[in-house]
């Protein structure tokens, strides 16, 4: 009797493991739940701004569809926890980037979910996918309100709508984490975070909500997120002017894009794993906006990387930044890199 029962446990085991080790298809479908956990603020402001992004933890699906054309190699959808009622875009969709072995097979490792910039071909956020992908590790970008898969009919939120979407991103972003620890192949105990630009104002925000990441890397972005839309150049300038059409300027604007504040909960980061890189000639995001968010959540001056750069030329220093991002998530990896 009981060499039968180590038998069957022993191919149950031998079953589960080789399942875990096969991707995933088209159709596939995992149960999720949100882990959601943020600790009570003693600051009633922090505690304010906290409310208004948390939802009550669910149950949730995630399945897997086919992939767009050179968009990696599946698409991942799950529900928004913060639905805006456009039944399109609150399909929640992310691109999932295996890495493989020597023979092409996808492999078990980490992941690091993606936040991309604001331009709709969201060009830098495919770049920081596939480069992690090189680096080993999953990489799944995921698609903000009304991206990507997310637009339908071309339909995009006015200026009145901008801070309901970038809350209902900053929600989408932290309820990811649990949707890709639901996956067979990623190491649900090494789970990052990471975006740039606009991506990288979510990614503060989405990540200091609770300590669901494991890791996070801000790029190209800051605190005072009202003071880049009034004062900042480019992609910033477009954002105010779409913010002005709607009437949201001078104290309006600063009321409405408080809700989602960085630095209102900045401080809940933690500064041993959280790591931002800004360029030092930024004039989207200013260095100073970049020293604001880095003061807030006490990062180091390791933690806090300066590029000679502005915001569009760092683009130079990825394969540092990829590489730099592989170290912090696989320590054991030793690579010889000149910081810049």
């Amino acid at each position: 009797m009981w060499r039968l029962i180590i038998f069957v446990l022993t191919l149950l085991s031998f079953s589960t493991n080789s399942i875990a080790e096969i991707p995933p298809g088209p159709g596939a479908n995992f149960a999720a739940h949100d882990t959601l956990n943020p600790s009570i603020e003693m600051s009633p402001d922090a505690q304010a701004c906290l409310d208004g992004l948390v939802w009550p933890a669910v149950e949730f699906h995630v399945r897997c569809e086919a992939p767009r054309e050179h968009c990696g190699d599946l698409m991942i959808q799950f529900p928004s926890p913060v639905p805006s009622g456009d039944s399109a875009n609150d399909v929640v969709s992310m691109e999932w980037y295996m890495p493989r072995d020597k023979a092409k097979s996808p492999i078990a490792a980490p992941a690091v979910v993606v936040v991309h910039e604001s331009g709709s071909g969201m060009t830098a956020g495919r770049m920081f996918a596939r480069g992690l992908r090189l680096q080993g590790l999953h990489a799944f970008m995921i698609q903000l309100p009304y991206y990507g898969e997310r637009r339908a009919n071309g339909k995009r939120p006015n200026g009145e709508n901008l801070v309901p979407v970038i809350r209902q991103a900053v929600a989408d972003v932290r309820r990811a984490r649990d949707a890709v620890a639901a996956l067979p192949l990623v190491d649900n105990e090494n789970i990052s975070l990471q975006g740039t630009s606009l991506g990288g104002f979510v990614t503060a925000t989405a990540a200091s909500i609770d300590r669901g990441y494991d890791r996070v890397f801000i790029m190209l972005a800051g605190g005072d997120l009202c003071g880049v839309i009034q004062n900042g150049q480019r992609d910033a300038a477009k954002f105010r002017e779409e913010l002005a059409k709607a009437g949201l300027i001078g104290e309006k604007l600063e009321a409405a894009v408080a809700t989602i504040e960085p630095l209102r909960i900045a401080h809940r980061l933690d500064p041993a794993t959280t790591w931002l890189y800004s360029a030092q000639f930024d004039t989207v995001v200013p260095p100073a906006n970049s020293y604001l968010l880095a003061k807030t959540a006490r990062l180091a001056p390791s933690h806090h990387i300066e590029m000679l750069a502005n915001h569009y030329t760092g683009v130079i220093f990825v394969p540092y930044l990829l590489t730099h991002m592989q170290q912090q998530i696989l320590p054991t990896t030793v690579t010889t890199v000149n910081k810049p």
